[in-house]
């Protein structure tokens, strides 16, 4: 198992924290801001240009393309709209059928079903909390059109194994990275390995805008079709640059674009991304270390990472023996005004997972993992005091003092 260390000592405290008066409720996750947000917002007012596609919006995309290796980067509105618009471009249509986990966000299976395709929810690792790889096969119909892997908590599919395994069936593969950012798969960045990834900038992400995502278009022969599509099936992109003389509609697309003013706030956030990631690392590893004991005590389970993989402490989880026991820690914070909460409802179990999607087997450690996981507050701005205030709830919780 990969633990990763910190880079460097880091303060758990940020410039940007106000004070919490003793004993006032700790949040699940609070927003950081960097100091820089409102600077660059001013200055994206002061430029012009406030719709999408302009220069803080081109800055944030060479940053994602530079640090992922992706032929284009595309901001959109949100990670929502970076899979739907991956899903076109994979040729993903009616009939055809998309393997992916039943624990994701809705939007991951939303993206497939929007296109009179079928989500085939596939078993987990028992490890990772990862689409299981060695389940595809089983999986596999002559409709099956992508694999849809989605990398829990910033931590890593088995992305070799799966990419073969899409190569040998030529497959599309599209990643759910919406909590990847900074994080990779033996020294490729997350988002970067398929065809096509997306990640989230959603405010309860590593880096954030408040909404907002982009689309990772690896794949350099799709391109120029995900650019006329994220601009609503207009060539303007090739307009601007000079490439033709007028632009006008010559594709199926949508508004998939995020606004400069959300970019200005973004960039401000890659500015900081290392020193962002290097404090939730740090309360990651101090929460990974405090509850040895009670995994060796089998009271929880800790997150696990394989070797190989180096995650960005999105979250920190506990996998309790039972729902009876995860709903006494999480009731047990709350006593202590800390707020926990559990997953993912597994989609396969929800009402539209029934009517627009299809589970392979009966998944049941999906169902048994979305029963037990617990997920503790981890943000940028926790101080030392947060920390130890969680431990001590969790382990008064499960009866350890």
């Amino acid at each position: 198992m990969n633990v990763p260390s910190v880079p460097a000592p880091v303060s758990f405290q940020a410039s940007t924290a106000a004070p919490r008066p003793p004993g006032a409720r700790l949040p699940f996750n609070r927003p950081h801001a960097t100091g820089r947000e409102l600077a660059y917002i001013a200055e994206a007012i002061a430029n012009g240009h406030l719709s999408g596609n302009g220069p803080f919006t081109e800055r944030c995309a060479a940053w994602l393309e530079q640090r992922t290796g992706a032929a284009r980067a595309l901001l959109t509105a949100s990670c929502t709209a970076a899979l739907e618009l991956a899903v076109i471009l994979a040729g993903v249509g009616p009939g055809d059928e998309v393997l992916m986990p039943s624990f994701t966000f809705v939007s991951t299976a939303s993206a497939v079903a929007l296109r009179g395709a079928t989500p085939v929810f596939v078993e987990l690792r028992p490890d990772t909390l990862n689409l299981d790889e060695t389940c595809l096969r089983s999986a596999l119909t002559s409709r099956t059109k992508a694999i849809l892997p989605v990398h829990y908590a910033g931590v890593g599919c088995e992305m070799d194994a799966i990419g073969a395994f899409a190569a040998e069936h030529g497959l599309a593969v599209v990643e759910d990275a919406a909590q990847g950012v900074m994080a990779s798969y033996r020294g490729r960045a997350l988002g970067g390995i398929g065809q096509l990834g997306c990640v989230s900038f959603h405010e309860t992400k590593n880096v954030i805008c408040g909404e907002g995502g982009a689309l990772l278009v690896n794949d350099p022969a799709l391109v120029e079709r995900a650019e006329i599509l994220q601009e609503k099936g207009t060539n303007r992109s090739q307009f601007f640059r000079g490439q033709v003389d007028k632009y006008t509609w010559v594709d199926l697309g949508s508004s998939f674009l995020t606004s400069e003013v959300n970019a200005a706030f973004l960039w401000a956030q890659f500015e900081h991304a290392e020193q962002i990631t290097r404090r939730r690392l740090a309360i990651w590893q101090r929460y990974h270390d405090a509850f040895a004991e009670l995994e060796a005590l089998g009271l929880v389970r800790r997150p696990v990472v394989p070797d190989g993989v180096e995650h960005n402490a999105h979250l920190f989880y506990l996998l309790a023996p039972d729902r009876r026991r995860r709903d006494g820690i999480i009731a047990g914070l709350r006593e202590r005004g800390v707020q926990a909460v559990f997953h993912y409802v597994p989609l396969h179990a929800s009402p539209a997972g029934w009517e627009h999607g299809r589970a392979h087997g009966s998944l049941a450690l999906t169902t048994e993992v979305s029963e037990r996981l617990v997920r503790l507050p981890l943000w940028p701005d926790m101080t030392p005091a947060d920390v130890d205030r969680v431990i001590a709830g969790v382990h008064a919780a499960v009866g350890v003092a």
